[in-house]
């Protein structure tokens, strides 16, 4: 197959596209350049897509012998996923980047380019595993080592893109083992820090960042009953099971300490409560996708598991579709789940499918006023 692979200047992605080659593919490398003024060089494990990462790709793609391009997808990246984490919050939610880039822009446009200009497929470094059920249908399921499993991310994925998708790391016990490798193959790569925290913000300070793209004004904390206990300076800074910085200035009437439990950008108003009250007894989302072949009547409802952060846990639970949302109740509480996230819905080891959510329900009642 012509297989381009997508090369970040990291060690997963340069050790996949080294064994996409060995597999016996035609394989180009290419470098997304997303930002329109990238940095020299990483600060650490902070930030990626520098001029040091596509300088660091073009290195171990020399080694392998494959051809190397770097596209431009700043303008993209700007639109479908800095502007829309931007709106997320304003909105008084709290988005996954790292959803949208792997949706809009890595298994997207990317996808889109690659078939158009005659690729067969795109190959990536993330740990997962893409396998094949009776019928021939594509189905995305986590990688060997759960511990460094990536599936959760690429939930967004569709059946179409599957089709289209190779992750040469899946079966891959440890990631000690692809450092090994990348050394044994000379790659200049094989021990530079893995890449975390949000890489447009690469300093991770993502509260002051946002203070400077998000427009702020004084609003009231209310209790769960409406009673207002305290002012604020912006609602945007705000994030669900947050508990510094609310400056409510008194104990609460029970004497628990509050969290933030809901954000109302609408009217401007942060809504706080007992830790107790950040236990869910139900998400659900009306952006949902299915990852491969849905399931056979989504009305009707079926076990599973969901997952709602990368290094979370998987939560036993129902799920259905109903009035136009996928509906999860887990068997026992979400804790802290914010509107905006995703929650990915598992079967065993497959990648069922995914939903941004949009209204959680609390596991305790409102108190009466």
């Amino acid at each position: 197959m012509k297989v381009l692979a997508a090369m970040s200047g990291g060690v997963d992605s340069a050790v996949a596209a080294a064994r996409a080659v060995e597999a016996g593919h035609d394989v180009v490398g290419v470098h997304l350049a997303l930002s329109r003024m990238p940095g020299t060089l990483r600060t650490g494990s902070r930030g990626c897509c520098t001029i040091e990462d596509s300088m660091d790709a073009q290195r171990a793609a020399n080694i392998i012998g494959i051809p190397y391009y770097v596209w431009d997808f700043s303008e993209r990246f700007k639109l479908d996923v800095v502007d829309d984490f931007i709106a997320e919050y304003a909105a008084g939610r709290t988005p996954n980047p790292c959803m949208r880039c792997n949706e809009r822009i890595k298994f997207a446009a990317l996808l889109e380019k690659a078939l158009d200009l005659g690729f067969d497929a795109v190959a990536t470094g993330h740990y997962a595993t893409v396998l094949t059920d009776e019928h021939g249908n594509k189905e995305l399921h986590r990688a060997a080592a759960w511990a460094k499993d990536q599936s959760y991310v690429l939930g967004v994925l569709t059946a179409e893109q599957l089709a289209h998708s190779m992750f040469p790391l899946g079966a891959t016990p440890s990631k000690a083992e692809v450092r090994a490798e990348a050394a044994a193959r000379g790659f200049s790569v094989a021990n530079k820090p893995d890449s975390h925290d949000i890489c447009f913000i690469p300093d991770g300070d993502t509260r002051g960042w946002l203070a400077e793209r998000v427009d702020a004004s004084p609003g009231t904390i209310l209790e769960r009953d409406g009673s207002v206990v305290g002012t604020h300076e912006g609602a945007a800074a705000f994030t669900v099971g947050q508990r510094k910085g609310l400056n409510i200035g008194f104990p609460a009437d029970d004497g628990k300490p509050r969290f933030v439990l809901e954000v109302r950008p609408k009217d401007n108003t942060v809504v706080v409560g007992p830790r107790e009250a950040l236990d869910l007894a139900e998400i659900a989302g009306s952006k949902y996708s299915w990852a491969g072949v849905p399931p056979e009547d989504a009305t009707v409802p079926f076990d599973c598991e969901v997952q709602i952060r990368a290094h979370a846990d998987p939560v036993p639970a129902v799920a259905v579709l109903r009035d136009g949302e996928l509906v999860i109740t887990p068997t026992t509480p979400l804790n802290g789940v914010a509107p905006g996230q995703t929650a990915v819905v598992y079967l065993g080891t497959r990648v069922l499918g995914q939903c941004t959510i949009d209204r959680t329900v609390s596991a305790v009642p409102v108190p009466a006023r």
